[in-house]
């Protein structure tokens, strides 16, 4: 029996495990994506995303709790609908929410009376009440009433297989009690724990508060790797030895900067509505320059270890902003390409799990005069690469053991 029909927008790497978690509890799911290429996929059980299976997704199929479609017509009848769209950052680093407010005005006319409305989508503090309600109020005839509101931002980490959507803990805030309410309820059919907050810009201001916390730690250890390099120590070592302390300490780890659809994007949301109230971040702000700074200093490490050489090709090894990922959102790699690009060097890239780069050209046994690694992935050929005498700089941590091999 059907616990109810539940539409989810957006069939990435949020909306989709989402959307396979409700199906698998009992919910009547039609999971909606524009792209027709996903949907054709998803509909023959071939799944985009590492985190859910084409067993899983095909399962899922056959029990008829789940389908994907192109289309918004779902929404007409189902009793609750989550918004799971991409909320980017433009060129000019600010806030990009045409995905999100399309998505909004598509299923505020469809919605039926009565119905939950959450959002998942990552955004500013005052997104539901400056944007969403906002829309409601001017596509209904009712004017938004009927609607219930919720943000239940989501923490989706892919490829975690300790903290997964059941396990990891869900915040709800409503714009009433009822429909915080409501929300909790609907989560906790198929996540272990919900924690309430009192209002929706709570939740909305939490997800981007974790998210900030982890650059602002991020850039600490990576404002420290010039220091400790040039005294001779190895700050991976530090952290560790830190780490054995059992309170007020947790580890970070250098790199050649932050990537994905989190870190490198939700403190520009924080900062963003912090200048709309007249107000600075420059704590903040340090993080994302710090960080942000970190290929250029990757590029300049590599051209001091391979003087008196200015020119040839420079293979990045992984270029998928996470292990065993292959999206390349806000992606480092992008960055070190770039910047190799702009000192004379011809940047190649290999990552077994990455189908395209941004246009580079893939390694293919071309000369090489240096190598990067960006992104520790499966089977990455360091060590072959090592023995054959190309000077590597290892940007993870995970070929210290390897000869020939420098650390960041």
């Amino acid at each position: 029996m059907s616990l109810g029909k539940v539409a989810v927008l957006g069939q990435g790497y949020v909306g989709l495990p989402l959307a396979i978690s409700a199906a698998r509890v009992g919910w009547d799911v039609t999971g909606i994506d524009l792209s027709l290429e996903v949907v054709g996929g998803l509909n023959k059980g071939i799944s985009h995303i590492e985190d859910v299976s084409d067993i899983e997704l095909s399962s899922m199929l056959e029990s008829g709790n789940y389908r994907a479609a192109s289309t918004f017509d779902a929404v007409n009848e189902s009793s609750i609908c989550i918004i799971c769209v991409p909320t980017p950052i433009t060129e000019s680093s600010l806030p990009d929410l045409k995905y999100l407010e399309s998505a909004i005005r598509e299923v505020a006319k469809r919605l039926p009376a009565g119905s939950l409305l959450i959002s998942e989508s990552t955004s500013f503090p005052g997104t539901v009440t400056e944007l969403i309600i906002p829309i409601l109020q001017e596509l209904r005839s009712d004017k938004g009433v009927s609607i219930d509101v919720v943000s239940a931002p989501e923490r989706i980490d892919p490829r975690n297989e300790k903290f997964t959507l059941r396990n990891t803990p869900r915040i709800v805030g409503g714009i009433t009690a009822s429909g915080t309410k409501r929300g909790k309820d609907f989560y906790l059919t198929f996540c272990d724990f919900v924690y309430e907050v009192s209002s929706s810009s709570v939740a909305e201001f939490a997800k981007l508060l974790e998210n900030t916390f982890r650059q602002v730690n991020i850039a600490l250890i990576n404002q420290l790797v010039p220091f400790a390099n040039s005294i001779g120590v190895d700050i991976r070592e530090v952290v560790a030895a830190s780490s054995t302390k059992p309170y007020g300490f947790m580890p970070f780890y250098p790199g050649a900067g932050v990537g994905g659809h989190c870190i490198p994007v939700d403190p520009i949301y924080l900062l963003w509505r912090a200048h709309k109230e007249g107000l600075d971040l420059p704590f903040i702000s340090q993080a994302d320059l710090v960080n942000s700074e970190m290929p250029k200093y990757v590029v300049k490490r590599l051209v001091e270890k391979i003087k008196p050489i200015k020119a040839g090709n420079i293979l990045i090894l992984g270029v998928a902003y996470k292990s065993g990922l292959g999206d390349i959102r806000e992606t480092p790699a992008k960055a070190v390409a770039d910047q190799l690009e702009r000192v004379g060097f011809t940047p190649l890239w290999l990552d077994p799990m990455v189908k395209e780069f941004y246009g580079y050209k893939s390694y293919s046994s071309q000369d090489l005069v240096g190598a990067t690694v960006v992104t520790a992935q499966p089977d990455s050929p360091v060590a072959d690469l090592a023995m054959t005498g190309v000077p590597i700089l290892d940007c993870t941590g995970a070929y210290k053991a390897v000869k020939g091999v420098e650390q960041l």
